[in-house]
């Protein structure tokens, strides 16, 4: 009964077919394979690796537990009789294997390519990675109720926190959204502490050349950058409505330029404090990169919103969030090896901004 029960799960997160793996694998070896060939070198120590292997895999099996996205379908299965303990198992199960295969296995073929790991820290680093999955549900269940309908996440409907009114709505929605759901605060907060311990990492690096580097880091903020793509209901309304595209995206690019500056800000604030060495234009191109991936972000999302996914995990990380940070990625290195680049971009930023006001 467990088999049956757990493949019900992994049909439901795999697909009919178990066709997700296979894509995944795929997906997974290409990513390293194109990092193997490439010249990015990193030495990580074990330790480092283990932690960021168990914190990884814990963080994307709490979020995948506490996803309300399966709530429907656990309803319909506790409809039926079941035997708790087999339901738990074969669900954990389930959704354990999701999180190692789609998650935690590209985050190993990026480490593992672009760091020199021995066979002692591989097995170790999935062994890690099993626990993690393991320590997370204990402590879920645990913490949740110890009960199968711990699982079963009711939605929250949020009470009027503020009263509404004709101006800064969106801005009030914005913010709502944010305490409403803890996980995009903890990973905003997460960002900002990025931002503290980037310099550390750059200490040894002088000049401009490395500060785009971590601007660009630092627009990666997945959650905010996918709130209609989580949320259909929001995307319907707000496209039925005339004139939303203007009212909501020009609002939402300001919130997550307002997340990236912050991030920008205390990135400079500890290079300062470390030692280095702060500018107009540095400030500038702090500036120029958090507006740009906000646009490029917002952009995106109203165009391109994902579709098809299966729990709330995949959207934060599906390979749709790298394409704008690459992008700055690659705008930061042509800054650092020619610094007039960042006059190009604020000229083309500037004609975004006047395209986007207008249209």
């Amino acid at each position: 009964m467990m088999k049956n029960m757990y493949n019900v799960f992994a049909k439901k997160l795999f697909g009919v077919k178990y066709e997700r793996i296979l894509r995944s694998l795929i997906g997974s070896l290409i990513i390293f394979w194109a990092l193997s060939i490439s010249s990015i070198q990193i030495q990580i120590a074990p330790l480092i690796l283990y932690l960021m292997t168990a914190t990884f895999t814990a963080g994307v099996m709490w979020q995948a537990l506490s996803s309300i996205d399966n709530r429907a379908y656990l309803k319909n299965m506790m409809m039926l009789p079941f035997e708790s303990k087999k339901f738990i198992c074969a669900y954990i199960g389930a959704l354990g294997c999701y999180t190692l295969v789609t998650k935690t296995c590209i985050l190993l073929a990026v480490v593992f390519s672009i760091s020199k790991m021995g066979a002692v820290e591989i097995i170790w680093s999935i062994l890690c990675a099993l626990a993690a999955v393991l320590t997370a549900a204990c402590l879920f269940y645990c913490l949740k109720g110890a009960d199968v309908y711990c699982f079963y996440a009711e939605k929250h409907i949020a009470g009027q926190r503020w009263k509404a009114g004709r101006r800064h709505f969106i801005w009030k929605y914005f913010f709502r959204y944010m305490t409403d759901h803890k996980n995009y605060l903890v990973n905003t907060v997460a960002m900002c502490v990025i931002a503290c311990l980037l310099p550390v990492f750059f200490r040894q690096m002088n000049g401009l050349s490395v500060l785009p580097m971590g601007f660009a880091i630092l627009s990666l903020n997945t959650p905010l950058c996918i709130l209609l793509s989580c949320d259909p209901a929001l995307e319907q309304a707000v496209r039925f409505l005339p004139g939303q595209r203007k009212h909501f995206c020009i609002p939402y690019c300001l919130f997550i330029f307002t997340s990236n500056i912050l991030a920008d800000l205390i990135f400079l604030c500890s290079w300062k404090i470390q030692g280095g060495e702060i500018s107009s234009g540095t400030i500038l191109c702090a500036v120029i990169f958090a507006l740009q991936s906000a646009i490029g972000s917002v952009l995106l999302e109203w165009f391109r919103p994902l579709r098809h996914w299966k729990i709330e995990s995949d959207l934060w990380h599906h390979p749709r969030k790298y394409v704008v940070p690459a992008v700055m990625l690659l705008s930061a290195v042509l800054v650092g090896t020619a610094p007039w680049v960042i006059c190009i971009m604020g000229g083309v930023l500037v004609a975004e901004c006047v395209v986007f006001i207008v249209i």
